[in-house]
């Protein structure tokens, strides 16, 4: 960061001047764009933070977007998140394990009642399973 050595000149009536090197001014102007993009990015977040507020259980937890970042399927690793067994889980909903496991590979989806069972089960918003409804697709 340049140490900035304005010069003043009285340019009379009361009006003062102020003369700086291009690289002071350059300088300035640099500071000047990276606040300015500062602004901006705190006023984003803001913006951001004041929709999360009016919408609840936005996001997933960082530990189950880690675990399908990773390969879990949704479904296993917010079972995973929850701290329960395939069995557990399975006899919470109503399903055999078995079931669950085919759910949790991808080979079956499962209807969107279950997905309602299974999301009591888990304590979470239904439309954090609501993608599962996505994974529909003809074999």
């Amino acid at each position: 960061m340049l140490e900035i050595k304005p010069k003043f000149i009285n340019a009379g009536a009361g009006a003062e001047l102020v003369v700086l090197t291009r690289a002071e001014f350059d300088d300035i102007m640099t500071r000047l764009a990276e606040a300015e993009e500062e602004a901006d990015d705190v006023a984003a977040y803001d913006a951001a933070r004041a929709e999360l507020a009016l919408t609840p259980n936005p996001l997933l937890p960082a530990e189950v977007s880690a675990l399908v970042l990773n390969g879990d399927h949704l479904l296993r690793a917010l079972r995973k998140w929850r701290g329960l067994t395939q069995a557990t889980l399975a006899s919470m909903s109503g399903i055999a394990q078995g079931y669950l496991s085919e759910l949790e590979s991808g080979r079956r989806i499962g209807s969107p009642e279950l997905h309602e069972r299974l999301a009591s089960a888990l304590d979470l918003d239904p439309k954090w399973l609501a993608r599962l409804e996505g994974d529909r697709r003809p074999q």
